[in-house]
């Protein structure tokens, strides 16, 4: 039995993957119902807004925001790819930078070289990805498209990888020669339960029962995260709270009158952070509101909050201290957040 446990299951009538790290919940990933990040789009140009450097698009699901746009011009088609969720009454965030990832490949159209995840350090195993990633990429314009091999490629089977290549491969060609036209969808975004396939590669078992979230316990950890409250060790607690504006994160000593009781806190919030923020799927601005604590512990602390959001995968920004001692994180906005069962 593996210490990690993938549920796939629905939550509130939409698709949704739970992970659990012995009995507890890690990640859980959930059908917004809306565009999905990774969806491609044939869109078509708008209009630019001045001093923001970006420019609206016109796509089938509603209006995208593309920033940096120099040389683009009303009316012009061109290739874009959802990069997480939209706020209410906002437009989809775009890129053009198109990523074409599966489990294992990740193609890169305008990036060309062959590349392989830095984690892998076996040099006998670098060698003979390499190799592979040159067989299946040799019929490939690679002054094009380019090739990187994850992580999850160190312990995978060799003919799953050459696999994932090609069809990675394919999928991007298709798309680069379908860039004439209407506004279009041309991919969709991968699901949870793709997702869950796609990102959660360490050993696992897999259960995909009929209500395996409730047999499992996942329902009972899902409806912890209604309150805004969140136990710490020691007796401490932190909040967090969505506004309009930004997250607000608020932490508390509890019962501890003691010296350290602050810095031990804090470090304890720094550590459960990043796990409430992906649980909840919650990003934008964060301010930490902190326990009291000296200013010579704020270093310890800072080191503890970047360890903690290391281990996790989406793109998080350590701002720093404000003048009335908060701290500011600004986290990307990549998935949709968390609907509480009804």
């Amino acid at each position: 039995m593996s210490r990690e446990t993938i549920v796939l299951d629905q939550l509130n009538g939409q698709e949704a993957a739970a992970r659990l790290v012995a009995g507890r919940l890690e990640d859980v990933l959930i059908d917004g119902g809306g565009p999905r990040a990774g969806a491609i789009y044939r869109a078509i140009a708008d209009r630019p807004i001045k001093g923001q450097g970006g420019m609206f698009l016109r796509t089938p699901d509603g209006p995208a925001f593309l920033r940096q746009v120099r040389g683009l011009s009303p009316g012009q088609v061109l290739l874009v790819q959802v990069t997480g969720q939209a706020e209410p009454g906002k437009a989809l965030p775009v890129t053009q930078k198109l990523l074409f990832k599966s489990r294992y490949a990740i193609v890169t159209p305008g990036a060309p070289g062959l590349n392989i995840s830095r984690a892998i350090r076996d040099d006998a195993r670098r060698d003979a990805l390499m190799q592979i990633a040159h067989t299946e990429m040799d019929e490939v314009d690679q002054s094009v498209l380019g090739l990187i091999l994850r992580s999850s490629c160190e312990e995978a089977d060799d003919t799953a990888i050459a696999e994932d290549i090609r069809a990675m491969a394919d999928l991007a060609a298709a798309v680069l020669e379908d860039s004439d036209g209407d506004a279009e969808t041309l991919t969709e975004g991968d699901s949870p339960h793709q997702l869950a396939w796609r990102e959660w590669t360490a050993p696992a078992d897999v259960v995909t029962d009929p209500d395996g979230f409730e047999a499992e316990g996942v329902l009972d950890q899902i409806a912890l995260l209604e309150t805004a409250h969140v136990p710490l060790s020691g007796g401490a607690s932190m909040y967090v709270e969505p506004t309009r504006a930004l997250i607000a994160v608020d932490v508390n000593t509890g019962a501890d009158t003691s010296p350290a009781a602050g810095h031990k806190a804090n470090i304890a919030a720094a550590r459960e952070l990043p796990r409430q923020l992906r649980l909840r799927g919650l990003g934008g601005q964060i301010v930490l509101d902190l326990a009291p604590m000296a200013k010579k512990d704020r270093r310890q602390f800072e080191d503890a909050l970047r360890a903690a959001f290391r281990a996790d995968t989406t793109e998080t920004a350590l701002v720093g201290w404000t003048p009335l001692g908060h701290f500011e994180l600004q986290r990307k906005r990549d998935r949709a957040p968390l609907e509480m069962p009804k």
